[in-house]
């Protein structure tokens, strides 16, 4: 599978572009799956229900299916965070797999930059960033986009990955 990131600093935009390229690559007719990385304890599932109740008993795995959809959730119980290359192989095939965060990983990515937040971009220290999408003009050697531009940056990502 081709994989391919969007990174940048909190609130920089990463989900509402990666969203927007979800529904821009799929409306091309490509199959996309994205995996999303948090930096903090992070929790889908609701006190009370069945699936938490099982995972607090112990449970290792816990899937909830319905006719609509299904979702596994896997407690690591102390062990360590699993290499993003291990959570890919985990994915059914799709044409694309686009990856929220992850900055030091080294799958190529694009990163979303906003201005307004302040923070430096990650591009010039970060081999891995091979393009820029921000609301601002960054002077770095790399191709930038306008972090609207959401056509064009589906366009850059889809020939890089041979699509």
């Amino acid at each position: 599978m081709r994989v391919w990131g969007v990174t940048g600093w909190k609130n920089s935009g990463k989900t509402h572009l990666t969203e927007r390229l979800v529904a821009e690559i799929t409306g091309r007719g490509f199959t996309v799956s994205t995996i999303k990385h948090a930096h903090h304890d992070t929790d889908i599932d609701q006190p009370g229900r069945d699936s938490y109740r099982h995972r607090e008993a112990g449970a290792r795995e816990v899937i909830v299916a319905s006719p609509a959809r299904w979702a596994l959730m896997h407690e690591l119980r102390g062990a360590g965070e699993p290499p993003l290359e291990d959570l890919i192989a985990r994915l059914s095939p799709v044409d694309l797999v686009l990856v929220e965060g992850y900055k030091r990983a080294p799958h190529p990515k694009i990163e979303a930059h906003r201005v307004e937040t302040g923070r430096p971009l990650l591009a010039p220290a970060n081999a891995s960033v091979c393009a820029v999408a921000s609301n601002g003009q960054p002077d770095v050697p790399l191709p930038v986009f306008d972090l609207d531009d959401t056509a064009a940056i589906a366009d850059f990502i889809l020939a890089e990955v041979g699509l």
